[in-house]
């Protein structure tokens, strides 16, 4: 019975050797756990980025995340801006935690470490213009 065990591992191992994930795919996976976590108002991401949005009309979940794949193993680096009032350093392990399991669960990888930078924080005001100028632009 053990021997079987032992070489539906050597298989596997096998296997997973010849997959290859693309720092995009772990970079939309970051992003879409980041997006779930209450108290984050947004990433905080490049010019090209920002541009790349408007121009699509797409969300783009892999914003302000930066993916480093070496051996099997992954280090994630997000780049977010925080709702005002939020206590940063929950949000912060919030993030840590959600990326690190959503990112093993469907990859397989290792992740080393998960990096939080805040960039900014959002607060009330900038929220309503930035829904006013949402609107202007749709009239």
């Amino acid at each position: 019975m053990e021997e079987q065990n032992i070489e539906e591992v050597n298989n596997q191992e096998t296997v997973n050797e010849e997959i290859q994930i693309a720092d995009e795919v772990i970079s939309i996976i970051a992003g879409k756990a980041v997006s779930e976590v209450s108290g984050v108002a947004g990433m905080a991401g490049g010019f090209a980025g920002g541009i790349s949005e408007v121009l699509s009309g797409k969300k783009n979940l892999s914003k302000g995340i930066k993916v480093d794949i070496v051996e099997k193993q992954v280090k994630v680096d997000v780049n977010i801006i925080v709702e005002y009032g939020v206590r940063i350093p929950d949000v912060a392990f919030e993030i840590q935690n959600r990326v690190k399991k959503a990112v093993e669960a469907m990859t397989g990888l290792k992740v080393l470490n998960v990096n939080v930078h805040v960039q900014g924080i959002s607060t009330a005001e900038e929220k309503q213009e930035q829904t006013e100028n949402n609107t202007e632009e749709q009239n």
